[in-house]
């Protein structure tokens, strides 16, 4: 989950017609010290993905992340507006889902090509005023040219809140490491856990200089929440890696996500699979003694004939 740059205002301050038929094209590697950045926070007992190795689905956030120039970074620690984005004039700025379809799987030090468009910047009324979603379209392309991944996230932008309601988390002063952050419970069960140190390498492997993940001050007293913000893609990979460790990830076809409500630092969650039937499943992450999910992650597998055919 991220934001903007922290400015006060009433509201977008953008034609949606400016931003939705530019095309960004990069030409990038499946960078393996990346990979190795995410299997060593995962730390899970999984191998590492060497060069040439297939990349598990929702590890290309991390491995083909771009740093921004410290110069366009603003107050907030994302980038200023009005590059690719548009430059929606309010304050925060929330990843709230997605879908990644999986056509062909990419591998570890390939060079791709990626394509991204802005689809539509919508203005809508919600609970706490006015918002805008943006959505975002991305398609990567493996080195022979072959559609590789199809990709599409929701970002909203709305107002500043008030400082929150809920009980301060404990400061990230007298948080310590805590260790690997999944471990497993029972059959398709992992409790979560998080801690500053996670928080910060997390932020490191996707280039996320956003502040709310990692300055405590900043996130409680200038953003009003009560503790570090967990990113809203590490607790969607934490769900993805279950599929790893569970041993069905080569037969994922799409992934589809949403974000529904924040974890903070330090707070106790569990991982647990909530639905399952035939090639569909659903995993879901929950803050303690939850019945709603913060995030939730579902899953439509490939048919056992379709993978084989896709691996030849």
């Amino acid at each position: 989950m991220s934001t903007g740059d922290g400015r006060n205002s009433a509201g977008p301050a953008v034609s949606p017609d400016e931003w939705t038929s530019q095309v960004a094209t990069t030409e990038e590697v499946v960078d393996p010290a990346a990979v190795r950045a995410v299997a060593a926070l995962f730390d899970d007992g999984l191998a590492t993905p060497a060069p040439g190795d297939p990349l598990p689905p929702m590890w290309h956030w991390a491995a083909l992340s771009d740093w921004t120039a410290s110069g366009r970074i603003a107050a907030d620690g994302h980038p200023v507006r009005g590059g690719f984005l548009p430059p929606i004039d309010l304050p925060r700025r929330m990843f709230a889902g997605g879908e990644v379809v999986l056509h062909a799987p990419l591998t570890v030090g390939e060079t791709i090509r990626r394509e991204s468009v802005v689809d539509s910047v919508v203005e809508k009324k919600g609970r706490t005023g006015t918002l805008v979603v943006v959505t975002v379209s991305t398609r990567i392309f493996g080195a022979a040219g072959r559609l590789a991944v199809a990709e599409r996230q929701n970002l909203i932008y709305r107002a500043a809140g008030a400082s929150s309601s809920r009980p301060p988390v404990q400061p990230a002063a007298e948080l310590l490491p805590i260790g690997p952050p999944l471990h497993r419970v029972d059959d398709w069960t992992w409790e979560f856990a998080t801690d500053p140190t996670l928080l910060m390498r997390f932020s490191a492997a996707t280039s996320n200089a956003h502040r709310i993940h990692y300055d405590w001050p900043y996130a409680t007293h200038v953003e009003g929440y009560p503790g570090l913000v967990v990113h809203g893609p590490l607790m969607t990979m934490a769900l993805a890696e279950t599929l790893r460790l569970q041993g069905i990830s080569g037969r994922i076809a799409t992934l589809r996500h949403r974000n529904l409500k924040p974890l903070f630092c330090a707070e106790p969650a569990m991982l647990r699979r909530t639905h399952a039937e035939g090639d569909l499943l659903t995993v879901g992450l929950f803050g303690r003694g939850e019945s709603d999910p913060c995030v939730s992650l579902k899953v439509e597998l490939a048919p056992a004939s379709t993978e084989r055919s896709r691996s030849l």
